[in-house]
């Protein structure tokens, strides 16, 4: 078997994000019509049609979609090689593609980003912030900040960082009004607030010091993913809340929130930095995990994330 033109799997994936023939061209400083003929020879070669040419730019095929995926990793691995003497002979330099939901950006991330850029000045961050799931190969994303139990997908590398647990919260006037909650029956009387359940079902799985547990359902007035609205609402007196202690512990320290059966425990999510599992990681992602790892234990030991 003859070892294949490597340089037109290259070509074929930068040409396929740049979204077409004259936009791969100028990204890679080749003429257009070079760029065309390559993508034909790798189809002859593969004996099969990987694109689609369309007015308004490239259609991958369902096979060229696979393959496309396995040239990027070649991509990856080029940059990679390339790059490995940047740790030994210069600064980590490109771009980190970073992903984090709205409440770990706002609360942790604006405090480690602008540090992390001043150590690494040739190092540009590309923040994505969302709670929806993301797919981080699929999306380009180098490393993401997720609190999950645990993180199944074998095809990512998981390293948990810190605990992050929660707590029943509620603002004082709403205490008042209805009564402190002594057993998480009395939370049938109450209002509450919730983020989003795919499942549509809400409810509040508690554990009593004691071992006994307790599966108690709700009815939510506002159902969000954004939990600062959520926090927010809380210290409206709009209803109870479930939140991470992290995102609450201001609220509690100024006296607008209130732990509610502090004596009950919610599930303890666990934050991971999660990314591909690649053998080579560009240096610039190296030292951006490197400096995640090293200081976000620090922030939680500072009670940052533990309230």
């Amino acid at each position: 078997m003859s070892l294949p033109d490597l340089t037109n799997y290259f070509i074929f994936a930068r040409v396929v994000a740049a979204g077409s023939i004259s936009a791969g061209a100028r990204e890679l400083n080749m003429p257009k019509s070079t760029v065309s003929r390559r993508l034909t020879e790798l189809e002859e070669e593969q004996g099969i049609r990987l694109v689609h040419r369309t007015r308004k730019g490239l259609k991958l095929t369902d096979i060229g979609q696979a393959f496309l995926i396995h040239c990027e990793t070649l991509v990856s691995a080029a940059e990679a090689a390339q790059q490995v003497t940047q740790l030994m002979l210069a600064a980590p330099r490109g771009k980190v593609h970073v992903s984090a939901p709205y409440a770990l950006s706002q609360s942790l991330l604006t405090e480690l980003l602008p540090p992390f850029m001043k150590a690494y000045p040739e190092i540009n961050v590309e923040l994505t912030v969302t709670n929806r799931p993301i797919n981080l190969v699929d999306e380009g994303v180098d490393v993401a900040l997720r609190v999950r139990a645990s993180i199944e997908d074998s095809s990512l590398i998981a390293r948990p960082l810190a605990d992050s647990p929660g707590t029943l919260y509620g603002a004082p006037a709403l205490l008042a009004e209805h009564g402190v909650p002594k057993h998480p029956l009395d939370l049938l009387h109450f209002p509450h607030l919730s983020l989003h359940y795919i499942s549509g079902r809400y409810t509040y799985q508690l554990s009593a010091e004691d071992g006994e547990q307790l599966t108690l359902s709700f009815n939510p007035r506002l159902v969000t993913d954004d939990m600062l609205v959520l926090r927010e609402a809380a210290v409206q007196g709009e209803g109870l809340v479930a939140l991470p202690n992290y995102l609450c512990a201001d609220a509690v320290a100024s006296g607008q929130l209130q732990r509610v059966l502090p004596n009950w425990h919610l599930p303890v999510g666990i934050m991971h930095l999660v990314y591909p599992h690649r053998r080579g990681l560009l240096p610039a992602v190296r030292v951006f995990i490197d400096y995640m790892v090293e200081h976000i234990p620090v922030l939680a030991q500072r009670s940052l994330l533990i309230g």
